[in-house]
Formats: C-alpha cells, sequence, structure tokens
C-alpha cells in the first residue's frame, strides 16, 4: 500500500540480517539503536539474493496485458519447477526485449521466507513500505546519474550472510547469482584453513583495515588462498553470464562488502579476472556519521526515494503492508457506520426537542415585539387622522380660494383683452373708406349687427370692385 509523499517525514532503512538500521532525515543518515513505530516514517529493506529465485521469462508481445500476470506465475511454476500446491510471492518487471518478444526479469520467494526474516522488523515498525530484491538496489546508481548507462558492469558485494554477483548491461538489470562465501563464510572458512578458532573481532578487524595486503603473514597467506578459490567461482559465473546472455566483455568491476572496502581486493580482481576493477564505494551525495556505512544502506535510501515518486519504479516484495486508514478499514467502516447510526437515532427526537424550544423562543419573542409594535401604530394611526383633518380644511380652504382667483383671473383677461386686442370701429371705417375711394367705388348701404358689418358697394365698372375685393383679401382679411 502507498504512502501520500506529504505524510513522509523520513526514511528508515532496515538490514534485517545484520540488525542494522538507519534513518534519513535532511539529507543526513544516521544509524538508529532501536525501531519504533511511526506512521511518518518511510520503512525500506533488501531480500537478500540467496533467500529468492531469479529467472528470465518471455512472453509473446501478443500477449493482452491483463494476461500477463497470470501468464508469467504459470511459467514461473514450470520452468522453476515450483511446487504447485505452495503459493508463492512473484514479483517481475519488464526489461528490454527482441521483436515480437518481451522479456521480463522474475523474482520468486517463499512467504514463509519473508515471514522467518522480516517477523522481528514488522513487529517493531508494523510495516514495511519497501522491501526491494538486493540486486535491483543497484538501479539508482544509473538513474541518478552516479554511473553511465552505458557498457556492461559486475557488481560483486559480501554481506554478513550472503555474497552475491549482479550484472547491468546498459543500466538495466540482467542477472544475478548468489555464492556461498558470505562474511561469516569466510570467517569460518578461514578457521577451517588454519585449524584453528580464530578470533572472529580480530579476523574481520584486519580484514577492514588491512585487507589482502595485511603485514601479518598467516593471515595474508590464508586470505590470497581463501579468496583464489572465491574468484574461481566468481569466474565461472561471469563465463556463464557472459555466454547465457551474449556479453562480449564486462567492461567494469566494481567490489565491496558490508564491512567496508577489503583492501587489494580490486587488484587482486584485475590480476585474476583481467578485468578492470574498482572498489564498490559510490558518493550518494549523502552525509553519514560513521567512517564506512554499508553500501546496500545508501541504496536503500535512493531506491525508497524513487518509490516514493513513483512507484513503478522497481519491484516491491513486501506483504507487510501499513494498515489502511481507519475508516476504510472493515471495523473502522463498522464502527463509523455505528456511530452514525446511534448519532441519527438520537439527533432525530433531538431535532424536534430543539426546534421546539427554539419556537418557542421565537413566539415569545414576536409577541413581545408584536405588543411594541401595536401601540407604535395606534400611537401613529391617530397622527394621521389628526393630518388628514388637517388636509380636509385646507382642501376646503383652497377651494374657496380658487374660485375667487379664477374670477380674478377672467376679469383679467378680458380687461387685458379689450386693452390689446380691441380695434376702434371709427378707425376701421376710416382706413375702408380710403380704400374705397381709392378704387373709386361707391357704398350705397351701410348695416351692422353686433360686430358684424354688412357694406354694399356700387361701381360703374365690376372690375374695380373685384379688384377692391381682392385687395381687402390680402391686406385686411383678419380684419373682416
Amino acid at each position: 500500500m502507498s504512502t501520500k509523499k506529504s505524510k513522509i517525514k523520513s526514511i528508515v532503512t532496515v538490514n534485517a540480517y545484520a540488525k542494522r538500521f538507519y534513518t534519513l532525515k535532511d539529507q543526513k543518515l544516521k544509524p538508529l539503536k532501536k525501531l519504533t513505530y511511526n506512521s511518518s516514517n518511510f520503512v525500506t529493506s533488501y531480500l537478500s539474493n540467496k533467500d529468492m529465485i531469479t529467472t528470465t521469462i518471455d512472453i509473446s508481445r501478443s500477449i493482452p496485458l491483463e494476461d500477463i500476470q497470470d501468464i508469467i506465475e504459470i511459467k514461473a511454476y514450470e520452468e522453476l519447477g515450483l511446487d504447485q500446491a505452495n503459493e508463492y510471492v512473484i514479483k517481475f518487471y519488464e526489461g528490454e526485449g527482441i521483436g515480437d518478444v518481451r522479456k521480463f526479469n522474475v523474482f520468486v520467494v517463499e512467504p514463509e521466507v519473508l515471514e522467518e526474516t522480516f517477523e522481528e522488523i514488522k513487529e517493531e515498525t508494523k510495516y514495511i513500505d519497501l522491501l526491494v530484491p538486493a540486486p535491483l538496489l543497484y538501479q539508482p546508481i544509473y538513474s541518478r546519474g552516479v554511473l553511465a548507462k552505458e557498457g556492461t558492469h559486475c557488481f560483486i558485494y559480501f554481506t554478513m550472510k550472503d555474497a552475491f554477483i549482479t550484472f547491468y548491461k546498459n543500466g538495466e538489470y540482467l542477472y544475478s547469482k548468489s555464492i556461498d562465501y558470505s562474511m561469516e563464510f569466510i570467517y569460518d572458512k578461514y578457521c577451517e584453513l588454519t585449524g584453528d578458532k580464530v578470533n572472529e573481532e580480530e579476523f574481520f578487524k584486519i580484514l577492514e583495515s588491512e585487507g589482502l595486503k595485511t603485514i601479518h603473514a598467516d593471515y595474508q597467506q590464508n586470505l590470497m588462498k581463501l579468496f583464489g578459490e572465491i574468484f574461481i567461482t566468481i569466474n565461472d559465473i561471469i563465463i556463464y553470464a557472459k555466454r547465457a546472455y551474449d556479453l562480449p566483455t564486462i567492461d567494469q568491476m566494481f567490489i565491496g562488502s558490508t564491512k567496508g572496502p577489503i583492501i587489494g581486493l580490486d587488484e587482486y580482481s584485475e590480476n585474476y579476472l583481467g578485468l578492470q576493477s574498482s572498489e564498490l564505494n559510490f558518493n550518494f551525495e549523502l552525509q553519514g556519521e560513521e567512517w564506512y556505512t554499508d553500501q546496500l544502506q545508501y541504496l536503500m535510501v535512493l531506491t525508497a526515494q524513487e518509490y516514493i515518486e513513483d512507484n513503478d519504479s522497481t519491484v516491491n516484495l513486501t506483504p507487510f503492508e501499513r494498515a489502511p486508514e481507519f475508516y476504510k478499514r472493515a471495523s473502522g467502516q463498522f464502527i463509523i457506520t455505528t456511530l452514525v447510526a446511534i448519532m441519527l437515532g438520537i439527533s432525530y427526537p433531538l431535532y424536534f426537542l430543539v426546534g421546539s424550544y427554539m419556537n418557542d423562543a421565537a413566539n415569545f419573542v414576536l409577541a413581545k415585539t408584536d405588543a411594541g409594535l401595536k401601540e407604535e401604530s395606534t400611537k401613529y394611526k391617530k397622527i394621521l387622522g389628526d393630518k388628514k383633518k388637517e388636509i380636509n380644511g385646507l382642501d376646503q380652504k383652497i377651494g374657496e380660494l380658487s374660485k375667487v382667483y379664477h374670477a380674478k383671473e377672467t376679469t383679467l383677461t378680458s380687461i387685458y383683452d379689450k386693452k390689446v386686442h380691441y380695434n376702434l370701429k371709427s378707425e376701421l371705417f376710416h382706413n375702408f373708406a380710403n380704400e374705397i375711394k381709392k378704387f373709386d367705388v361707391s357704398v350705397s348701404e351701410i348695416s351692422s349687427n353686433d360686430d358684424t358689418f354688412v357694406i354694399s358697394l356700387l361701381s360703374k365698372d365690376e372690375k374695380k370692385i373685384t379688384a377692391l375685393i381682392k385687395y381687402i383679401s390680402e391686406q385686411h382679411f383678419d380684419k373682416i
């Protein structure tokens, strides 16, 4: 089960075989004396190469994606001769295929092995977020650009419980194989060669500080003989890998151990194998507090960081996943459902009880408000009644004054019309007489009715009367 990146405060690396634990925080890798449960820790460990089976399975590209898991599991059982009655943890990831063939690197482990190896760790941390096959720990060396991807590289690493050889080609995992020569086995074998029980602490102290170039003649002679046997085995594995995977050469050997670089071992490798060799001791730009920290601890940190960013970056063998969040668990969902049902059962009558009290309180407030409003309403109604009476009295006075005003207005208008618009009849007769005379026309009779005058005209020539009428029409039509 993946965990959200925002919840992770530190990364805890676990070597379950040597019981060595480290924590990374602020780019500082510090040893831990004891493991504890903390949900903000991202816990990672590795499974030794000797505790699992590795193989490569080829599948046609025509196989649908949804069937790949089943096909690989079936082939793993068939090709590796697994017991059909047992259940195995089978994980895989796709390598570089050829043409219509897809190649998958498969890792198989028995669940009992995981339980036995990591049971104590699980009891302390409650979960292991990432459990990586040991050979895949070298992937970050390439993805971080610590080592160029070009070429074929061979990594040899000696731990206390295992020693394994891993091949990478162009930055991709190719093949891995365990050999019997773990650090514990080397110590036992050394004691066998000397025929005496050598002090273990002293043996590893000399191996760490002086290696194959020790000044102790007995140690050097026996170590050289012992590592001669080791490199015979290593050489056989290299020959097999080159033939099985069509490798023309091994470009670089890297040799390391959980105890630190073994002085002179890289030179011994070059002389014996004829391959360019160097110490497996990379600079990962992580600060440590010890003179030497197991390289697998650093590699677990880098692998965990990449896995947090992308869950598909490596193979995860862990069966010890985090417990789901409370609300996602069956028990949590049951408890939540029960509590919700109880709350609903209580809230239903409580809702009506509270509602009733709230209604009573609201009614009390409204009744009190209503009494005050009624008193204020009565007050304003009386004021409005008085004002209405006052308005009626004023309307009556305005009516009387309007009549007086209209009478005076009519009189003044009449006087104004008489003075401005009234034409004197004498003046009108005078002007009219002059115009009749001008056209040589005589008046035979004049009669009037109110303001209307009727004039009878005489002339020897009718055209003169016609000309007079036309003239009057043009000049004084509005005055007739």
